[in-house]
C-alpha cells in the first residue's frame, strides 16, 4: 500500500533543514494572511485599469470564487477594517515573509491619506 501522508516529525525536519521557525498560527493570522492578499492584489489591479471599481473585484470573488457574501469581498472588507490596518499588517507579513508580501502602491497610498478603495473608485469618476 502506497503512502501519501507526511508524518508531522518529517515536517519538523525538513522545516528546521530549512531554517523555517516552527510557531502557532492564530485563526485571525490566517484569515488576515488570506483575504489582505486578496486586497492587496486587488489594489494592484485597479492602479492597473484592469478593473473599473474596487466592488467591480469583489463581484468577481463573490460570483466566480465563492468568497463568503458575509464578508462582502476582499476590498469591501478591507475597506471596512481600515486600510491603515491592512496596509501595516501586509507590511509586518513583508518583514516576516519577504518581498512576496510587498504592499501594493495603491494600497499604500489610500492608508496614508486616510482613504478607501469605495473612495477612490468614486473620485476616478466609477460609482456603482
Amino acid at each position: 500500500m502506497h503512502r501519501s501522508a507526511i508524518s508531522s516529525v518529517e515536517i519538523c525536519r525538513w522545516a528546521g533543514e530549512a531554517g523555517i521557525a516552527q510557531r502557532q498560527i492564530s485563526t485571525e493570522e490566517i484569515a488576515d494572511r488570506c483575504i489582505y492578499a486578496l486586497a492587496n492584489e486587488g489594489a494592484r489591479i485597479l492602479e492597473e485599469g484592469f478593473a473599473l471599481r474596487a466592488v467591480d473585484i469583489d463581484i468577481i470573488y463573490l460570483n466566480g470564487y465563492a468568497f463568503p457574501a458575509y464578508r462582502g469581498g476582499p476590498m469591501w472588507y478591507a475597506d471596512t477594517v481600515g486600510l491603515k490596518k491592512v496596509y501595516e499588517r501586509i507590511c509586518e507579513f513583508q518583514r516576516q515573509h519577504g518581498d512576496l508580501w510587498a504592499p501594493a502602491p495603491l494600497l499604500r497610498q489610500l492608508a496614508e491619506q486616510g482613504r478607501t478603495f469605495a473612495e477612490y473608485s468614486q473620485e476616478r469618476g466609477a460609482a456603482a
